[in-house]
């Protein structure tokens, strides 16, 4: 009997087998022949259609990635894009075939061996071409999202150079009494689906969360920096945490994500966002608690300067992100009034660190400074975001390396950690070794000047000059000409009598509310082994108890070559 039951559901399935058609869509640039071309397919079943654009599925995806099938019913004039993610969970969205995308008719054209019809259209400034032909008795689409059009699609192109090409139709059956799955998971609508795709694949790590960074007599931290706590340092304008970050492929887009606002501090103060390396005997973290641990040199102007640069058994802090708050947003937005002005609730900062991937993972110190006096001082939120630039996961080693080797900034500034003021009379020089197996070497350099008065270097552009090896290779002036962008992020900086604000002064290499960029000089011809690097700048001289200084951090990048050990 039971035999007999199989038999039967056996013979009905057969009865109820469906010519299908399975079509294969290629998109690529055009004239780029080294890039990665994406494949779709579409499989065409009574009126239905299936499309995907992997065949199989992944065997390592990343987290967060969700196989995605688009189903459309022609009879019901309806698009289904489900989304099925490794926790189980499924989600689909069901806009209408119908929508606004208008095409002209262009004519009759010849193309890949089939009559077609053209139509063209626009969409967000994008021209769109589309060739259909009727040479077949269904329709079919890898591209629903378009509308519909009758036929099959044979190319699509996009502003004349991305295009998606049919190449293959092959006629098969399958026994499938319905294309399109009975369940569809939980209902989205298009935009809702689309932004919970992106959240899942983004690997978001929260830092800080609005931590207080301000001038106060905190206690004494002592011993072993814990996991997972924040501790502040410096009279509480440095707080560090310590962290496990995870292990990512190198194909992930690092960025560090910062919100900032006033909590009482009305000035516009040097911020920097850094990693500790520990590899070394000595460590920056041992100044954190002793500032006399750091390795030090005297300058020629008779000054101590703390921790500054690279040596034999220590390496400075590795900066991500130099920034400046900006007069007072938040706190003072309701202090003053300016007609035509609206003050920003917080100051945003967003800057991509990939390079620096190689000190962001593992067991990680990670550190935030704000220099002020205030006892209200700032707040402070830190993310770092992990994009993806591939659904496959990798356990391949990294390339990308990266060795510190100066930083001026002074975090521990309310320690007594000197400012950078020795270009006055002196250079800033370090030693350093490339390795054998480094490759297309480069200098993230970072460099902002100070001084807040007239003849200040704050206000005044100064040349920054590298020595590779004694000869001098770059030049770089720091200088920013668009503070005055940013007029509304500063409520409480000063107006003067001609309509000028001083937040809208140009400045060397930053503005108030605004992050510093890095610049970066090409190493890649020098040779493995010792080699030396001296940063010279025309300091300005003191005037009275004034003095200019530098801000200036430099890391050197290169990739690890595979062939060599």
């Amino acid at each position: 009997m039971r035999r007999f039951v199989v038999f039967l559901l056996v013979a009905l399935a057969a009865n109820f087998a469906i010519a299908q058609h399975v079509l294969t869509y290629r998109s690529y640039a055009k004239g780029v022949t080294e890039q990665d071309t994406a494949t779709i397919q579409v499989i065409e079943s009574g009126k239905c259609l299936k499309i995907r654009t992997e065949e199989k599925k992944l065997s390592n995806p990343i987290p967060g990635f969700a196989e995605s099938n688009t189903y459309v019913d022609y009879a019901a004039d309806s698009v289904y894009t489900i989304l099925e993610f490794s926790d189980g969970k499924y989600y689909s969205t069901y806009p209408l075939t119908d929508n606004d995308v208008v095409f002209s008719d262009e004519g009759k054209e010849r193309l890949l061996g089939y009559d077609c019809t053209k139509y063209k259209t626009s969409i967000n400034s994008n021209t769109i071409e589309v060739w259909m032909t009727e040479s077949f008795s269904f329709e079919a689409t890898p591209m629903p999202g378009l509308g519909r059009l009758k036929g099959v699609m044979v190319r699509c192109m996009r502003n004349g150079s991305y295009i998606t090409d049919l190449e293959e139709v092959k006629d098969q059956k399958f026994n499938l009494l319905n294309l399109i799955p009975d369940y569809k998971g939980e209902h989205k609508t298009p935009r809702e689906l689309t932004q919970l795709r992106k959240d899942k694949l983004v690997v978001r790590i929260p830092v800080f969360e609005d931590e207080q960074i301000n001038f106060a007599d905190y206690e004494p931290f002592e011993g072993d920096i814990p996991f997972d706590t924040t501790i502040h340092f410096s009279h509480g304008t440095l707080i560090v945490k310590r962290m496990k970050l995870p292990l990512l492929p190198e194909h992930y887009q690092l960025f560090a994500e910062i919100h900032q606002r006033s909590n009482g501090d009305a000035y516009d103060r040097t911020a920097s966002i850094f990693v500790i390396p520990t590899e070394k005997t000595k460590s920056f973290k041992d100044g954190l608690q002793r500032l006399e641990a750091l390795p030090s040199f005297i300058g020629k102007d008779g000054k101590e300067y703390q921790g500054i640069r690279a040596e034999k058994d220590y390496l400075p802090p590795v900066e991500l992100v130099r920034f400046f708050t900006s007069f007072g947003a938040g706190h003072f937005n309701d202090k003053v009034q300016i007609d035509g002005l609206e003050w920003t609730e917080e100051n945003y900062y967003k800057m991509e660190v990939s390079e620096l991937r190689d000190r962001l993972r593992g067991d990680v110190l990670i550190g935030a400074f704000i220099g002020n006096y205030d006892k209200g001082g700032h707040k402070i939120s830190l993310d770092l975001l992990a994009y993806p630039g591939d659904n496959k996961w990798s356990d391949k080693p990294l390339k990308q390396h990266s060795i510190p080797l100066f930083n001026t900034c002074n975090v521990l500034e309310m320690s007594g950690q000197n400012y950078g003021r020795l270009f006055a009379t002196d250079t800033l020089e370090v030693e350093f070794e490339l390795p054998d197996s480094a490759k297309n070497a480069r200098l993230r350099y970072l460099s902002t000047g100070h001084g807040g008065w007239d003849n200040g270097d704050e206000f005044n552009p100064k040349e920054n000059a590298i020595y590779i090896d004694g000869v001098k290779c770059f030049t770089h002036t720091p200088w920013r000409c668009d503070c005055a962008t940013f007029r509304d992020q500063n409520p409480v900086s000063g107006n003067f009598w001609n309509g000028v604000s001083s937040s809208d002064y140009s400045r060397s290499g930053w503005c108030p509310g605004t992050a510093t960029n890095p610049v970066y000089f090409d190493l890649s011809g020098l040779k493995p082994g010792k080699h030396t690097i001296r940063v010279a700048i025309p300091q300005g001289k003191d005037e009275g108890e004034s003095f200019s200084h530098w801000m200036v951090s430099g890391v050197l990048l290169y990739e690890h070559s595979e062939d060599k050990k």
